[in-house]
């Protein structure tokens, strides 16, 4: 098992080291059991990392070809993953949030008001805030990837798709609201969704690794993760994004296709613990928007759903057991997840490749048993 280790500032950020080493502990021995090839994980509190860890592999095969004649490609703490749904809270959800702030939008608004076909099927009362605490209706997921549609039909698809339950009555984690909201992200700053992202997001948070499309970047591909193999390829995804639907709509969509390192995604959650800042003097998102995406939208269903955000008690939510009621998150199907926690201003970064396997395999017991050795790691 190929490993390194960085342990930057557990002093400083008032966590318990012992401890770090035991939540690392965790991903190694997920890396024994073959829950995943390998991963990377990152502690932080109050602004700053206090552990960052990589161990086991990015790939299990030598087909990179800047790493000819090596059996295995070792994860390292700057690897790039796949962060698969992190996509809807990490790009999509602060574009919508900035839009909100600027006047543009309402989260009360209907869909339609800003997508006229989105009316079709009943839904021209559906609205940008039940998208997104994924109450508005539509159905969680369908195979839009295999028909040989382009991006555009896809979409089509989507917007013309009648509803699946009455809006409001209950919460569906839905693909096809934060396709919508990443739409409606293009027609309001007349960027494509990866362009607004870039800009508006990832640029001012100093996020230089991370992006949609990653092969696109020059000399990125060794660095970056390997997902599922695949039969028509010939080889495990490396750099293609995992969700087939996402790849068919061209490997940018508002629910999936974002790539990034653990340190970026620090960068990102750290922001949200600082209420919107970044650092002293800049500010991404105000205090207000972190707030109203980060309490409670779905009091009056079995649900526990921000905007965007999985909150404490929710059927999704990863926190385990100790982190503190206010706590939020969101998990991708890849392997990935980002937690923040406001009652002990700490954060923490799992992310991992567990599809090279195979999807039958599975790291969410990994992830809150690390999320309880966090909690307990504070001071």
């Amino acid at each position: 098992m190929s490993m390194e280790k960085i342990q930057p500032g557990a002093t400083a950020a008032n966590m318990d080291e012992p401890k770090l080493r035991d939540a690392f502990r965790l991903l190694d021995d997920a890396v024994t059991r073959g829950d995943t090839p390998g991963g990377v994980a990152l502690i932080g509190r109050h602004g700053r990392i206090a552990g960052l860890y990589a161990t086991g592999a990015a790939h299990t095969a030598a087909v990179v070809t800047d790493h000819a004649g090596e059996a295995v490609i070792p994860a390292r703490t700057d690897t790039i993953y796949d962060c698969a749904s992190l996509t809807k809270v990490v790009a999509t959800l602060p574009l919508v949030l900035q839009l909100v702030e600027r006047g543009l939008l309402r989260l009360s608004d209907p869909v339609a008001e800003y997508i006229p076909a989105f009316a079709a099927g009943g839904k021209e009362a559906v609205t940008v805030r039940q998208l997104l605490t994924h109450t508005s209706g539509l159905i969680s997921h369908i195979n839009m990837y295999s028909h040989g549609w382009t991006p555009e039909e896809i979409k089509q698809h989507v917007f013309s798709r009648p509803l699946d339950y009455e809006p409001g009555t209950k919460a569906v984690y839905s693909d096809l609201g934060f396709i919508t909201l990443g739409e409606i992200v293009s027609v309001l700053t007349g960027e494509p969704l990866d362009a607004a992202a870039a800009k508006y997001v990832f640029a001012p948070l100093g996020m230089n690794n991370t992006r949609f499309l990653p092969l696109e970047a020059e000399g990125q591909r060794p660095r970056i993760a390997a997902t599922e193999y695949n039969e028509a390829l010939g080889r495990h995804k490396l750099g293609e994004v995992h969700d087939e639907n996402a790849l068919a709509l061209g490997g940018v969509s508002g629910h999936a296709g974002l790539f990034s390192t653990a340190e970026d995604l620090a960068k990102y959650a750290a922001m949200w613990l600082a209420g919107g800042r970044i650092g002293d003097t800049g500010r991404l998102l105000s205090e207000a928007s972190v707030a109203a995406a980060t309490r409670s939208c779905t009091d009056q269903l079995p649900a526990a759903r921000g905007l965007g955000w999985v909150l404490k008690g929710d059927s999704f939510d990863a926190s385990g057991d100790l982190m503190s009621p206010s706590c939020y998150g969101h998990t991708g199907f890849t392997g990935t997840s980002i937690w923040m926690d406001p009652a002990l201003d700490c954060f923490a970064v799992l992310l991992t490749n567990r599809v090279h396997f195979g999807r039958e395999k599975s790291v969410a017991r990994l992830r809150g048993c690390f999320h309880n050795v966090v909690a307990a790691a504070c001071l």
